[in-house]
């Protein structure tokens, strides 16, 4: 016949086998003792929380992906573009995010939605397209220094995705065609500066020899020949007839 004290002894082993909990490496453990606070928290490892004078909140110190969903945005040029971000945090602190916050997920996700509204609505759009790292920093800064009391720490803030309204992008794929025209243009002309320069000063070079003139010729005839025309125009320099010229000029002048 089982007596009282086995009946107690059997109690209280599964009151301490019960208060026995196993926390993960990453994992805290904030235990509140009468309502009040310990003030270190527990864990890893095994800790007793003894019901119903302990209650023990679990606090993970791995680094959190948070999804900011799209945010309406009207820039400083007034342009209504919708923006979605991502945010990597990690808990520093678990007694100040379960203490100083009722539920410090949700009130990061909200922070960082309204913060990605406010910053980007200063900026025009062209900094917004051009100069994300710059606004990541920015982004980054600002939540992390009003989630620093929660005992939060945000390491990194990065916007995804700028969706644009339709005839938006029709200007901007405008504006750059006509960039790259823009730029095709400069490049001929100064291709075309380049080379009368350099016809310039082959000019002069070949003004101070007449026989580099006629070199000149016979290589042009020879770059045609190869093409197999049957048809060559074939210029030849005046001076060639200058021998022709002067001995009848002086058979005049003798006679």
């Amino acid at each position: 016949m089982i007596t009282y004290p086995i009946i107690i002894v059997g109690i209280i082993v599964l009151y301490i086998l019960n208060s026995i909990k196993v926390l993960r490496e990453y994992e805290r453990g904030v235990i509140f003792r009468l309502g009040r606070v310990l003030p270190q928290p527990k864990g890893p490892g095994i800790v007793l929380v003894f019901a119903p004078i302990d209650r023990m909140v679990r606090v993970s110190l791995r680094i959190i992906t948070m999804d900011v969903p799209p945010q309406d945005v009207i820039t400083k040029d007034n342009v209504t573009v919708k923006v979605n971000a991502v945010l990597y945090f990690r808990v520093m602190n678990p007694l100040k995010c379960v203490i100083e916050v009722q539920d410090y997920l949700y009130a990061t996700s909200q922070l960082a939605q309204t913060t990605l509204r406010s910053v980007l609505g200063q900026v025009p759009l062209d900094d917004l397209l051009s100069e994300r790292e710059k606004l990541n920093a920015q982004l980054q800064e600002i939540i992390d220094l009003h989630t620093d009391p929660w005992g939060i720490k945000v390491q990194l803030v990065e916007m995804k995705q700028v969706d644009l309204p339709e005839n938006m992008q029709r200007a901007i794929a405008k504006q750059a065609e006509a960039e790259r025209e823009r730029r095709a243009k400069v490049i001929h002309a100064d291709g075309e500066f380049q080379a009368a320069d350099k016809l310039t000063q082959a000019a002069n070079i070949i003004s101070t020899n007449p026989q580099a003139l006629q070199l000149r010729f016979l290589g042009t005839l020879t770059e045609i020949a190869t093409e197999k025309n049957s048809t060559i125009i074939f210029p030849l320099p005046l001076e060639l007839f200058k021998a022709f010229t002067y001995d009848k000029a002086q058979e005049k002048k003798q006679s």
